[in-house]
């Protein structure tokens, strides 16, 4: 970085002029220079070498993998501070041509999402204990991704092979409050929990049955079905009972119990709802004939080591789960 420096000379009082790209800084009361001309001192004030950035005049943030940087604020810090560092940090992120910058502001700093909007910065998702917020500062077409677009629901297909029952219930409340039908256990996947997981999870819940995974029989997608603008996946999921005992969920359930699946797929509502018609008739379809495969989960890792679920045909699920280990699974059927 190369700094001009003037010593200008007015009287008895003598200033110290030191120009940088980012501005100028100015000392005065009869300095004492370095022989390095860089610093210089007196017995009131000392002043050191003004810095094109200074890191303590900006935020710290850690680099993404496209481009950007991400900033994690967890302790407080006035409004003027944080505007400051702010503008400072974005000069030199654009200067080092980064993309996206995202700031995340811990519960209790709410006072700083005005000024990050004041520097363009948008909201971009909330969780229960932090903000996250987002701006796009290249020139390149944003590739800023929305935030969560998607609800992951799964449907229960359990099913008593030697009564030829299926376990279903009537919820208190929902989309199927009062009309006395009976439906399929359904539910949410939670944050970080595995489509088979979940599903066991949700039977568990509502019924007291226990569960086996057996695979995932078919899916589905809508758009705009949860809080107006999010899309839904649902997994119609088949289970094989380990217990049969019902024990209902007080809070979500009004009744639960085996019905023949016949009974099940005949009732009107199933008859008259294309979807429902659907979904019920596959499950009779793999009742009777279990030549119908869905898709099997086969446990795998990622790259960075975490264990992972596909899910795929089920014939080919247990080729590949029979090989697993293997250099390669060329083998086909």
């Amino acid at each position: 970085m190369e700094i001009l420096k003037s010593l200008l000379l007015f009287g008895s009082s003598s200033w110290l002029i030191i120009f940088s790209a980012s501005g100028y800084k100015t000392c005065n009361s009869n300095p004492l220079i370095n022989t390095d001309n860089t610093h210089f001192s007196s017995s009131s004030y000392f002043c050191s070498m003004y810095t094109e950035t200074q890191e303590t005049n900006l935020l710290q943030g850690i680099e993404d993998n496209y481009g950007g940087v991400k900033v994690n604020l967890t302790e407080p810090m006035t409004v003027e501070s944080f505007a400051s560092k702010l503008r400072a940090s974005l000069q030199e992120w654009k200067k080092k041509g980064k993309k996206g910058i995202w700031i995340k502001l811990a519960n209790g700093l709410e006072d700083l999402i005005a000024p990050a909007k004041a520097e363009g910065f948008e909201y971009h998702h909330a969780e229960r204990d932090f903000l996250m917020l987002v701006s796009w500062i290249s020139d390149l077409p944003s590739t800023i991704p929305a935030n969560a677009s998607h609800r992951i629901g799964i449907g229960a297909f359990v099913l008593n092979k030697k009564t030829r029952e299926v376990l279903v219930v009537q919820e208190i409340d929902g989309h199927f409050k009062g009309t006395g039908v009976w439906k399929l256990p359904t539910g949410v996947i939670q944050e970080g929990e595995n489509i088979w997981e979940g599903v066991l999870r949700e039977v568990e819940e509502e019924t007291g049955i226990k569960t086996k995974f057996v695979e995932a029989l078919a899916l589905r997608e809508s758009h705009k079905s949860f809080l107006e603008t999010k899309s839904d996946i649902f997994f119609l999921c088949e289970l094989e009972p380990i217990t049969f005992e019902i024990k209902k969920q007080e809070s979500e359930i009004l009744a639960a119990k085996w019905m023949p699946i016949e009974e099940y797929v005949n009732q009107p509502w199933n008859q008259t709802k294309e979807l429902f018609r659907f979904m019920a008739n596959i499950c009779l379809k793999r009742s009777q004939d279990m030549e119908y495969v869905g898709f099997s989960k086969v446990v795998t890792t990622t790259s960075r080591g975490k264990e992972s679920y596909m899910y795929c045909n089920t014939d080919h699920a247990n080729l590949l789960n029979a090989t697993r280990g293997l250099t390669s699974t060329s083998t086909s059927r």
